[in-house]
C-alpha cells in the first residue's frame, strides 16, 4: 500500500515539476527532487525513467552528484529569482510579514544556487 501512495504522489510531483516549467510561480526542481526519492523508494523502473528522461535527467544527475553548474547559469537564475520577487513586492499587495518570508526565502535559494556544486566529492 505504501508503495503506492509513494508512485502516485511522485507521478504527482512530476506533473508539478512539469507545470512549472511553464509558470513562473511554480517551482520545478523541489518537486522533481521529491519524485526521485519518491520513486527511489517504490520503483526502480519509474526512478530510472525520470533519471534519464531527456529533459530533465541531466539536472537530476548533476544535482545528484554535485556537479557544478556553470557561473553564467547560476547567475541567471539567480536574476530571474530575483525579478519573480521584486515584480511580486512590486505588482501584489503583501503584508510586511510576507515580504520579509519571501526575502528570507528568496536569500536561502540565491545561496543554494550560488554554493551548488562547490563541495564535491
Amino acid at each position: 500500500m505504501k508503495k503506492y501512495i509513494y508512485i502516485s504522489l511522485g507521478i504527482l510531483c512530476v506533473v508539478l515539476g512539469c507545470i512549472g516549467v511553464v509558470t513562473p510561480v511554480l517551482p520545478t526542481t523541489p518537486f522533481l527532487l521529491l519524485a526521485a526519492f519518491l520513486f527511489s523508494r517504490s520503483s526502480t523502473k519509474l526512478h530510472d525513467m525520470l533519471l534519464k528522461n531527456k529533459v530533465f535527467g541531466k539536472y537530476l544527475y548533476n544535482y545528484f552528484n554535485n556537479v557544478p553548474i556553470p557561473l553564467k547559469e547560476k547567475i541567471v537564475s539567480i536574476a530571474f529569482l530575483w525579478a519573480g520577487l521584486g515584480s511580486t513586492f512590486y505588482f501584489a499587495d503583501l503584508s510586511r510579514t510576507v515580504i520579509v518570508i519571501l526575502l528570507i526565502i528568496g536569500v536561502a535559494v540565491s545561496i543554494h544556487i550560488a554554493t551548488l556544486g562547490m563541495w564535491r566529492r
